[in-house]
């Protein structure tokens, strides 16, 4: 592998992490919830590992929605246009990920894709998956807000606002 192709391949890892790091503790915290609604009913509660896959996922999938056209669609509009705009677009990948790793799981006894679905719905408690999708939206929502205050401000002044002494006059 040429130096260039190294050098790329770190540059991605690296604008990987923050996005993986927040999605590896808000996962954590969903898959917390998720124990607390479904414990008494024989679900597994998901390993750390697990978790750490989704959250690689999805913190390739943010590098990869960046990465379409539209995502800036608003940028001479206000910030909300923007985090409206790419909250759906990052919950509807987090949405359809969530939603293949529950088919996984169900299609893992050999059943196919279609039977896999059909058992998946008929299983499904309604209320525990609206939930769920509940609080992975409000973590979208934090996620983006932070991330476009950071692309907006700074990171460095988004920092300095959280984590610096204020100086008062």
């Amino acid at each position: 592998m040429s130096s260039s192709a190294v050098h790329k391949l770190k540059e991605e890892l690296l604008k990987m992490v923050p996005p993986t790091v927040f999605f590896f503790i808000a996962l954590h915290i969903i898959s917390l919830v998720r124990s607390l609604m479904t414990q008494g009913v024989g679900l597994a509660p998901a390993t750390t590992g697990q978790i750490l896959i989704a959250a690689l996922i999805l913190g390739k999938a943010v590098l990869l929605a960046d990465l379409l056209p539209a995502i800036n669609r608003f940028p001479t509009r206000a910030l909300a246009y923007n985090i409206i705009w790419k909250t759906l677009i990052y919950y509807a990948l987090a949405s359809l990920i969530h939603y293949a790793e529950r088919i996984y799981d169900a299609a893992k006894q050999g059943k196919g894709f279609a039977a896999a679905n059909e058992a998946l719905l008929a299983q499904v408690v309604w209320p525990h998956f609206w939930g769920i999708q509940i609080v992975i939206f409000v973590i979208v929502l934090n996620y983006v807000i932070i991330r476009e205050l950071a692309r907006v401000l700074g990171e460095e002044q988004l920092f300095r606002l959280f984590f610096a002494r204020p100086q008062l006059d």
